[in-house]
């Protein structure tokens, strides 16, 4: 059974694309909109049900696209607003849904919203952003910290102010309390939305407000290590007051009244000190947004007891509201490498994206996901990322993870671009390209494809209730089930196979067709290493 076409995001499967990485169609290192085009029928071919493209408007590119200077326009780097026509076009064709990444908190400073407002005082766009007076001993306003170190607070000579930036410092926070920013911001929606785009990925949708009265943030009685690496101080904070503001409930509100005229979806992005009850509050009562996704599995643990506490205390607090699970994505090391702890086995990540699109909700898979790529060891000197070279070397930055897609691993740069890309591609990521695994039925993109084909045939997958199982350490088991309808499943991160118990009271008949070699012996499931099982489950 299919999921409605209105509610194709319920359950759905969007794969992320960051454009400068994917595909380079003119040969100038750097991935863009036409070569997007070309590799729509491979994307198709995965069986995802939309495509979610990060940042690829004007820019500075301070920030790789994070830093709009322009958010109705498309940067040279990346084409024209007519090649994403014919994107927009192209996927609707095969089917595909597009998802646009919007970065609503903040500009880049070289936006001419900006450049007006930090002018004066007293010109018509002056209070577009947070300013704020220095202390009496000169220093900034509050104690608030950017997520890329230091102060959150930049000093501009121009107004004699402090400007607030929770990311670079050229990254102004817009003034979010002004109605003329919400109205305007709501208009670039629009523009897109007109443009034929099915729906918005929110970039740190948490971050839109801050408190007006400047209070500064308590310390921390538990350092975040989640939304920041650990040697990041600003985990040393209980961020009560630069984000997560009450009224970003009623923006939140405006936003979904524009998305349903067009019958658009909408996820966001949570960073937050209790990411799971701001994604509860963000998402229930049909009335903000659809679906919101959080760093929480985008963590060194990936532990059944852990994954198993996340969703369960989501559900706990979510109602009618709907989660997002990404377990990779442009801004965390690759799962491989981050949660197999040094283990490369691709049979892990066939489990894990079982595992992941089996949860309740909807998924984020990251590009390169379905070939098992590990993270890129990236050296100082090529790195791009400023976060990186700012935490270097206790945090190496996000570049490990946004190297160039291996497409042909006999071509040059593995058949990303005929230019030396902006990041190198490692010669282990060639070893599992795209044409290597085309021509291995048992690789992990063959799988990726026959699983996500069988996952659409199984309604309890897409959309119904879930109750974990007790097992043994090394299993994550749950039910999927909805009414009398219920389906059993459990997955092996061991490397050793596991005698997994059923239910008491209960019986399961196994499910051909997911593509692992679990068994069924009377009341016992053997899951070799790295396995999941399937079945239906009925009292006995």
């Amino acid at each position: 059974m299919m999921q409605a076409s209105k509610n194709w995001w319920r359950g759905g499967v969007i794969y992320q694309i960051y454009p400068r990485s994917f595909a380079d169609s003119n040969h100038d290192g750097i991935g863009d909109l036409p070569g997007i085009v070309e590799k729509l029928p491979y994307i198709a071919s995965l069986g995802v049900d939309a495509i979610w493209i990060s940042p690829f408007f004007k820019s500075p590119m301070k920030d790789f696209g994070y830093d709009v200077s322009d958010y109705c326009d498309v940067d040279p780097l990346f084409g024209t607003l007519a090649d994403f026509d014919v994107l927009i076009a192209k996927a609707h064709e095969l089917g595909l849904k597009v998802v646009i990444d919007q970065v609503l908190s903040h500009t880049a400073d070289q936006h001419p919203w900006f450049k007006e407002c930090r002018q004066s005082r007293d010109n018509p766009k002056a209070d577009w952003y947070v300013w704020a007076e220095a202390n009496a001993d000169g220093t900034p306003p509050t104690n608030w910290l950017s997520v890329f170190g230091g102060s959150a607070w930049q000093w501009d000579a121009r107004r004699k102010q402090y400007y607030l930036h929770n990311f670079l410092q050229s990254q102004p926070d817009l003034n979010f309390h002004h109605p003329e920013v919400q109205d305007a911001i709501l208009g670039t929606i629009r523009f897109w939305l007109e443009r034929g785009v099915d729906g918005f990925r929110f970039d740190a949708c948490n971050f839109h407000f801050h408190d007006r009265q400047l209070r500064n943030n308590p310390p921390a009685s538990h350092r975040d290590s989640t939304t920041v690496s650990a040697d990041n101080p600003y985990g040393f904070q209980r961020h009560l007051y630069d984000k997560t503001q009450p009224e970003n409930l009623a923006f939140l509100k405006r936003v979904r009244g524009l998305l349903d005229e067009f019958g658009a979806a909408s996820v966001g992005e949570v960073g937050d000190d209790d990411s799971l009850a701001v994604m509860a509050a963000y998402t229930n009562g049909g009335d903000k947004l659809h679906m919101a996704y959080s760093f929480n599995l985008l963590t060194q643990d990936g532990s059944p007891a852990y994954i198993r506490q996340q969703v369960e205390a989501l559900e706990a607090q979510i109602g009618d509201g709907w989660g997002c699970w990404s377990i990779g994505n442009h801004d965390v090391q690759r799962v491989l490498t981050r949660w197999g702890k040094g283990e490369t086995n691709p049979q892990l990540a066939k489990m894990w994206l079982a595992m992941e699109t089996s949860l309740r909700g909807s998924v984020c898979l990251y590009q390169g996901e379905e070939l098992a790529l590990t993270e890129a060891d990236i050296p100082f000197e090529q790195l791009q990322d400023p976060y990186g070279i700012a935490f270097w070397p206790e945090f190496k930055g996000r570049d490990g993870c946004r190297t160039p897609m291996p497409w042909q691993h006999d071509a040059d740069h593995g058949g990303f671009s005929s230019a030396t890309p902006w990041l190198p591609v490692p010669s282990v990521h060639r070893e599992r390209a795209v044409d290597v695994q085309e021509a291995d039925p048992a690789s992990v993109l063959h799988f990726f494809r026959a699983f996500l084909a069988w996952r659409k045939t199984q309604p309890l997958l897409l959309d119904s209730q879930i109750r974990f199982v007790d097992t043994q350490a090394e299993v994550l088991a749950f039910e999927r089930f909805e009414g009398e309808q219920s389906m059993f499943a459990c997955f092996n991160f061991s490397g050793q196979t596991q005698q997994v118990a059923l239910p008491v009271d209960h019986q399961v008949t196994l499910i051909v067709g997911h593509g692992f070699d679990s068994t069924l012996n009377g009341s016992t499931i053997e899951l070799p290493a790295y396995s999941a099982f399937y079945g239906h489950l009925t009292r006995a």
